[in-house]
């Protein structure tokens, strides 16, 4: 299978059969340096897309205990991406949704001593999907985007490697870097992390020059409102641009399922802005 240009070197991936496919959603394994061995993802592409037509990516990542399964599993993720893409809300997009790299509990999305799980994502899980679709990164911008521990990831990921994605967007995210600590497991390896590799704030801040359009959103009943809160009233004292949203629910796929439009119509703003800007 060609590389688009530019791509990183990956070990061969395999990838479900059309055939045996259900609702458009493809299952990838890919070989990965990072993690040592082998993650999962799964992927959708919208219904009608031509070979090499370069297409938008969401990469959506999900909470702890989950894997790549959980946003379109529980969350009919698809289903939301095709019924506004049907309806024009948006335009067609593929859905990305990777593993977290599978480490005990959750990895945080963080590089430490239990693997490379931010190598996983940014690098490879990234590589892997533009491989497969034969999309190139001039041409089909890249988003991201999470719930739980993974809107920490998105706005972790998203900030400090602002380059690489046109937007962020996160659901109901955990926030503070010692809950974070304590989820990967701060008495194991992962205890290494230095604690500004994990502030979310802290990248935010380094990063605010190349920082693409940011939103999040919080459940009014949801155990990590105040988090999301706090880190709302730091973005506001620190000149730094964005939109939070808060909306009755709680931690639930629920709520999830019914704020992931929020996210996709987000980010069809920023290319429709992008593409008057061009224009």
């Amino acid at each position: 299978m060609p590389r688009p240009a530019g791509g990183p070197e990956l070990p061969d991936l395999e990838a479900s059969d059309p055939r045996f496919e259900l609702d458009g959603i493809r299952l990838l394994t890919v070989g990965s340096a990072a993690l040592g061995g082998r993650g999962d993802i799964s992927e959708y592409a919208p219904d009608g897309r031509t070979p090499g037509e370069q297409l938008p990516v969401v990469l959506l990542l999900h909470g702890s205990y989950g894997s790549h399964w959980a946003w379109f599993g529980k969350g009919g993720a698809h289903r939301t991406a095709r019924r506004l893409a049907e309806a024009g809300t948006i335009r067609p997009m593929v859905l990305a949704c990777p593993s977290d790299g599978l480490w005990r509990d959750a990895s945080g999305y963080v590089d430490h001593a239990g693997g490379a799980f931010e190598t996983w994502i940014v690098r490879d899980a990234v590589g892997a999907v533009r491989r497969l679709l034969g999309l190139n990164p001039g041409a089909s911008p890249l988003f991201i985007a999470g719930l739980s521990m993974g809107g920490y990831g998105a706005l972790r990921l998203g900030a400090k490697h602002a380059d690489q994605f046109a937007g962020i967007s996160a659901h109901s995210s955990v926030t503070r870097a010692g809950d974070v600590a304590r989820i990967v497991g701060r008495a194991s390896a992962a205890g290494a992390v230095p604690a500004a590799e994990l502030d979310l704030l802290g990248w935010m801040e380094r990063r605010r020059a190349d920082l693409p359009p940011l939103r999040f959103d919080c459940g009014t009943e949801d155990h990590l409102l105040a988090g999301n809160r706090l880190l709302h009233e730091a973005l506001v004292a620190s000149g730094i641009a964005h939109t939070y949203a808060e909306y009755p629910g709680g931690h639930t796929w629920e709520y999830w399922e019914a704020h992931l439009e929020d996210s996709l119509v987000f980010f069809e703003s920023v290319l429709r802005d992008a593409g008057a800007a061009e224009g």
